[in-house]
């Protein structure tokens, strides 16, 4: 039964691979704020989190949440 199981897994993945739909996850090296560092280095703009405007790290917002 797994066995089946794995291999409708795999091919179904291989149709998604081939039709260009595979999203591979970037791992985050740095802390989550408006840009952020991947593996291998590159500094890439931070739109996967509700933090994209770094406005969490804002001092006025840490305050107004606090209250």
């Amino acid at each position: 039964m797994f066995g089946q199981m794995k291999s409708h897994i795999a091919e179904e993945l291989d149709r998604i691979n081939a039709g260009g739909l595979y999203k591979a996850e970037r791992i985050i090296t740095s802390p989550q704020e408006a840009k952020i560092t991947v593996r291998g280095g590159k500094e890439v703009l931070n739109l996967c989190a509700n933090n994209y405007l770094g406005l969490a790290d804002h001092p006025e917002v840490i305050r107004t949440a606090q209250e």
